[in-house]
């Protein structure tokens, strides 16, 4: 379905124009010439409720839409209305005529009058007034890619266990980076530029998870205060690269600079996964804009309720997609096939997902969704991660999903959260976090990869502001500070805010430390948020979703090296300009601007991602036995007290603020890539949460003869590994609020 650019076998070039519009009872297809002059055209073919036909003359860059004839009758969920020029669904590029210009939603793009004085029945009566000036339009493009587009491209398949997931938003990551040419800025064809791919290998994550990129439309609500959608979870064409994160056009173009995008990171060995948002649309309610779906089949496309003028919402945003209807599910599918296949992403996070799963009502497993994905030869093989919940009853299936899928683990979040701030009652939860979340995910052949563990993600406070504030701050949005969740699990180090008190930033660097350390440490897929690994804030905004600015995008001025404004140059290994070095030390500062902390928490990153990679034993692909292994009876995994004794049952019930973590690398599940064995050194890890230090003991045989300090989250230059030497059965201070990561020596 779509449009399709063709040239028949009699030699006359056009397109195919095909539209799925269950119930109606005429089409017609519209097209728009530069001066924005229409022509309509009838479809008059009609196949399984397809209604299509062949337009010849209609090149690659033309634009178009729909007008679709039938019913108004809302009281049974019809809301067919010619005078709406609609979106086609299937569009591979949309020209939404706004760039940075954007402009409130006129009333001429709802179905209904709008101002309609009675407003209980506003959304009942029809609005006649063309809309055709004001809505986005399709744009003809070649239907696939040129034969040579992907033939050097080498996807890089990193498998689950060894990935580290890179949360950015293609806008906000490349908005202010100075290496990258002003106009590139902002664009897919900026994220593609050598200075933003060199920042992630000298980071070392494996894949970059982008904000949603699909085609989106800006709510009135916020335009109507002089703001707009910057996340992007707002989506109105699923086939389209949204058009405003486009450098060089609109009429196409933006397709093929996608595509250059996903080449460019393959290249540099990054994997590329689309935030998807198939949950619901622009459209909104029964009191939003007539944009594309519901003015298509409102009642084949959308789940009504029993009152069908209203729409079932699991979702908080107005509308749930149908997606136990054929149609939906087919325009869903499809899509997906197509970003795998001709636009070379390598994976999808799935917004709301419980959402997709819901067969009538209740979150079901065996699903048309879930079922469909799980046969398909196409996206059963990419990368599937569930945000494993939605807003309606029994909609949070957290270590519900089944195999094949992976999912944000919102446990192990609050678990870490709560431990840092000592707000844990005891500390069995964390144990299962650290160690991959077997409790959630040992079943149906199930791994601990399955896990995808994050502190932060870009819903909600960013790193920094996680420990710098204890509450929200988000009146720049403009709805009395009421949005964002009041659950942030945060702790402000005793001050809301920035400080100049020197000891309270020392603490926040710290516990930065401590959060980022405990997360490359855990067994899981760990993934981290665009700027926190150079201390970004948003001012105290856990909702910052229609911040498009300064709150939002990521301040490059924080790595600055002494020499002069970071450009993306330098080697790919983490020891390039961005070092934690120069004047004043590593940490001569926590200031929003103050580039010294900055620097070394990055250091710290990618040190601890270079250990991860270079150690299969933090990168687990079974879970832990747990049990005694002969000859000397050591365990693949063992919790410690700081006695240096293994933890009793009675230990896992009291409240405990220090916690050791012992990982063997001695017998590893798996073989390598030559059928050997996996073995690898072992680690001790010393999480210790109270403001006092405390003397720790180090395990003694068989364990470990004695230990390698190789990170200490308490010391303030993080550029070097400790190096210190202790002999098992010694007894280390480990500073208050601090993370000591040993390596077993023999």
């Amino acid at each position: 379905m779509g449009a399709r650019f063709r040239t028949g076998p009699d030699g006359v070039a056009g397109t195919n124009f095909a539209l799925w519009a269950g119930g109606a009872e005429a089409v017609e297809v519209c097209l728009f010439d530069d001066s924005g002059a229409e022509t309509r055209l009838p479809l008059t073919e009609l196949t399984h409720e397809i209604w299509h036909g062949f337009v010849p003359g209609v090149r690659a860059g033309h634009r178009y839409g729909f007008r679709v004839h039938g019913r108004w009758d809302p009281w049974t969920g019809a809301r067919w209305n010619p005078a709406k020029l609609l979106l086609d669904p299937y569009a591979r590029a949309v020209d939404a005529g706004e760039g940075d210009d954007y402009r409130r939603l006129p009333p001429e793009v709802y179905g209904h009058v709008r101002d309609w004085p009675q407003r209980n029945v506003a959304d009942t009566v029809r609005d006649d007034r063309d809309s055709a000036p004001f809505v986005p339009k399709g744009v003809v493009v070649h239907d696939d890619a040129p034969d040579d587009e992907w033939e050097d491209d080498r996807r890089p398949k990193t498998p689950w266990a060894d990935s580290v997931i890179y949360e950015l938003h293609v806008r906000g990551f490349t908005k202010l980076h100075p290496g990258i040419p002003e106009k590139l800025r902002g664009t897919y064809a900026g994220l593609a530029h050598p200075a933003a791919i060199g920042h992630l290998r000298r980071l070392g994550v494996t894949a970059v998870e982008l904000l949603p990129v699909h085609q989106f439309a800006h709510e009135d609500h916020l335009l109507r205060r002089g703001l707009h959608n910057y996340w992007g979870y707002n989506s109105i064409g699923y086939f389209a690269p949204h058009a405003a994160y486009a450098s060089n056009g609109t009429r196409g173009e933006q397709v093929g600079e996608f595509r250059q995008m996903v080449r460019a990171l393959h290249a540099a060995g990054i994997e590329v996964i689309l935030d998807v948002v198939y949950n619901h649309t622009a459209e909104a309610g029964e009191l939003g804009p007539t944009l594309s779906l519901r003015g298509i089949d409102n009642r084949g496309y959308y789940r009504l309720s029993s009152d069908a003028r209203r729409y079932l919402d699991y979702t908080g945003c107005g509308n749930t997609l149908h997606v136990v209807q054929p149609q939906v599910l087919r325009l869903i599918t499809d899509s997906l096939r197509y970003w795998v296949t001709e636009m070379g992403v390598d994976g999808f996070r799935f917004d709301l997902a419980a959402a997709l799963a819901r067969s009538m009502h209740d979150v079901d497993m065996l699903s048309p969704f879930l079922a469909v994905i799980a046969q398909d030869p196409v996206l059963r093989r990419v990368k599937l991660i569930a945000e494993p919940w939605d807003v309606g009853n029994g909609g949070y299936q957290v270590g519900a999903f089944p195999p094949l899928w992976t999912e944000w683990n919102d446990r192990y979040r609050d678990a870490v959260r709560d431990f840092w701030r000592g707000a844990l009652p005891d500390v069995r939860d964390l144990g299962y976090r650290l160690s991959g979340s077997s409790d959630l995910y040992a079943w149906g052949g199930r791994r601990p990869y399955a896990s995808v563990n994050f502190v932060t993600a870009h819903d909600g406070f960013t790193l920094r502001d996680l420990v710098s504030y204890g509450r929200k701050h988000n009146e720049a949005n403009g709805e009395g500070n009421r949005d964002g969740t009041d659950d942030n699990r945060a702790w402000n180090c005793g001050v809301e805010g920035e400080t100049d008190d020197p000891g309270v930033h020392a603490l926040r660097r710290r516990q930065q430390r401590n959060l980022l350390t405990t997360l490359l440490v855990s067994t899981g897929v760990p993934m981290l948020v665009a700027g926190d690994e150079m201390g970004r804030t948003q001012r105290g905004n856990n909702n910052a979703y229609c911040q498009d600015n300064e709150v939002s995008w990521v301040d490059w001025s924080l790595l600055e090296p002494p020499g002069g404004p970071v450009d993306g140059s330098g080697p790919v290994d983490g020891s390039g300009p961005v070092d934690g070095s120069g004047p004043g030390g590593a940490a001569d500062g926590d200031r929003a601007g103050d580039p010294a902390g900055a620097r070394a928490l990055y250091a710290l990153t990618a040190r601890l991602l270079a250990l991860r990679h270079a150690h299969p034993v933090l990168r687990r692909r079974a879970f832990f036995s747990g049990r005694a292994q002969a000859p000397d009876g050591l365990r693949d995994l063992a919790w410690f007290t700081p006695h240096g004794e293994e933890m009793t049952e009675e230990d896992w019930y009291a409240p405990a603020s220090t916690l050791g973590l012992f990982l063997s690398g001695r017998d590893i599940p798996g073989r390598d890539a030559h059928g050997e064995k996996i073995t690898d050194d072992s680690f001790l890890t010393v999480l210790h949460a109270a403001a006092t230090p405390v003397d720790v003991t180090l395990p003694g045989p068989p364990w470990a003869l004695s230990y390698e300090l190789v990170v200490d989250t308490g010391r303030e230059d993080q550029t070097r590994a400790p190096g210190t030497v202790h002999e098992a059965g010694a007894t280390v201070e480990v500073p208050g609020r601090s993370v000591l990561l040993f390596r077993v020596r023999e």
